[in-house]
């Protein structure tokens, strides 16, 4: 969208995009661009961007699952730990669908019911109540910066996956998905 319309876009941009709402992220995409839009064109613009998502998304199947997940959340099924899923995408549903990964989650958090996204901590919360689980009880796992301050806020364990400069409040930092066990996510909640 941004090389579309003429807007300079970088990797950091790109980073800043992980965990927000669809208007934030396009007013990300927009900023610096001098483009002063009416709001009835952005909300054109972030129907466009959502399109060209959901497009994408019809093309993940479960071979696009982050290695290491099948069998950290295999491990977590076997180890009767529930799971639930904060993310702030509207699509995450069928994201879980197309990854073959629903059959994991005992609770799924609905972005559209939030007053405020991250990095508030309302999304994680409501997961937690969903699952039935105390936060203080609760891990969340996250590559944004915005979902690791929503983590902490929310009184859980944040594992961050990815850049110690981006994700560096987290309480336990990993450089891939691949690297996380679940005798890490229960170290991190132990008495």
């Amino acid at each position: 969208m941004a090389d579309e319309l003429g807007v300079p876009f970088s990797r950091e941009k790109n980073e800043r995009l992980k965990g927000v709402s669809r208007m934030e992220s396009l007013d990300i995409v927009l900023e610096d661009s001098g483009l002063g839009l009416p709001e009835a064109a952005k909300l054109r613009l972030a129907e466009q961007k959502n399109d060209h998502y959901r497009e994408m998304i019809g093309r993940i199947t479960p071979a696009d699952l982050l290695p290491g997940i099948p069998e950290l959340l295999d491990s977590l099924r076997e180890r009767g730990i529930q799971v639930g899923l904060a993310s702030a995408s509207l699509n995450a549903p069928v994201i879980l669908e197309r990854l073959g990964a629903a059959r994991w989650f005992q609770a799924i958090a609905d972005p559209a019911s939030l007053r405020r996204g991250k990095p508030d901590p309302e999304i994680f919360l409501q997961a937690a109540e969903l699952l039935g689980v105390t936060p203080g009880n609760c891990i969340g796992v996250e590559d944004a910066a915005a979902g690791i301050a929503a983590i902490k806020a929310a009184g859980m364990k944040a594992v961050g996956i990815g850049s110690p400069a981006q994700l560096g409040d987290a309480d336990l930092l990993l450089p891939r998905t691949a690297e996380l066990s679940v005798e890490q996510l229960l170290e991190l909640i132990k008495p």
